[in-house]
């Protein structure tokens, strides 16, 4: 028995989460422990997959969950090799679960929450919109949505507009250390991002989108049949960007944003 590393992204997929903003991983978890997961979920929510007469609400969002089920499925030898990757070796912290689960729900309403955004990394109002993200990143090293069913375009798969980080990262770089505010970034509606071409995030249960952590996203309406599983956890950094180190893709693709050389 060899002790040989997964094989990870390949040098292509790398330059295109540079170049993008994301890479989808195929099969990154299994579908059995995407079905276990599930089935935790439905006991969470109370509800079940056999039973729609329950399902009442458009979207519930549970907070966290840390299960072993959900440990396995962040941190398979995949994930950690792609981590590893994108994030630089060793700089990230393995995820102890995984949370903010928007369970979304065939629904014919509008829910207002649909918006253009890039997730924060650091703050302490109780306001959402005062929280920050910097030009370094700090305390977010990605952004990663996890797909616990499968999701077609029509079951509310994720937007994503490619190659926005770039353009978030230049609107951070004269804020500096201090960063700006969610507030702030969205005052205009991410005009700046109208061009990026739009991509949806759908796959098979088990699939997974590493994105990089400017990247604007947004959801929208569920127009399909079954419930969408899915959750959108930060990979964590074990610390502050060290300019002794190789600049991760991370750290290139904002750099290459801001004009500085890498």
């Amino acid at each position: 028995m060899t002790n040989s590393k997964p094989s990870g992204l390949t040098e292509r997929q790398v330059q295109n989460f540079i170049d993008n903003g994301f890479v989808r991983i195929d099969g990154a978890f299994s579908t059995d422990l995407a079905r276990q997961c599930r089935d935790e979920l439905w006991a969470e929510m109370g509800l079940a997959p056999d039973r729609p007469e329950g399902w009442t609400q458009p979207i519930i969002r549970i907070a966290s969950m840390s299960t072993p089920a959900f440990v396995q499925a962040a941190n398979t030898p995949l994930l950690h090799r792609a981590y590893d990757q994108l994030a630089g070796p060793g700089r990230w912290i393995p995820p102890r679960g995984l949370g903010s689960f928007p369970i979304r729900f065939p629904s014919p309403d509008a829910l207002g929450d649909d918006g253009w955004h890039v997730d924060m990394s650091f703050g302490d109002s109780p306001d959402f919109m005062e929280w920050r993200a910097n030009v370094k990143s700090s305390r977010r090293a990605l952004l990663m949505l996890f797909l616990f069913s499968d999701v077609g375009p029509d079951d509310a798969p994720t937007r994503i507009k490619k190659g926005s980080h770039m353009t978030i990262a230049r609107e951070l770089l004269p804020h500096g250390e201090a960063g700006a505010t969610l507030r702030q970034l969205s005052a205009d509606g991410y005009a700046s991002t109208e061009r990026c071409p739009e991509a949806l995030a759908t796959g098979a249960a088990g699939t997974v989108y590493l994105c990089h952590p400017f990247l604007v996203h947004a959801a929208q309406p569920h127009r399909g049949l079954r419930p969408r599983f899915m959750a959108q956890p930060p990979l964590l950094p074990r610390g502050e960007f060290d300019p002794a180190l190789p600049p991760s893709p991370v750290q290139i693709a904002i750099r290459r944003a801001c004009g500085l050389t890498y």
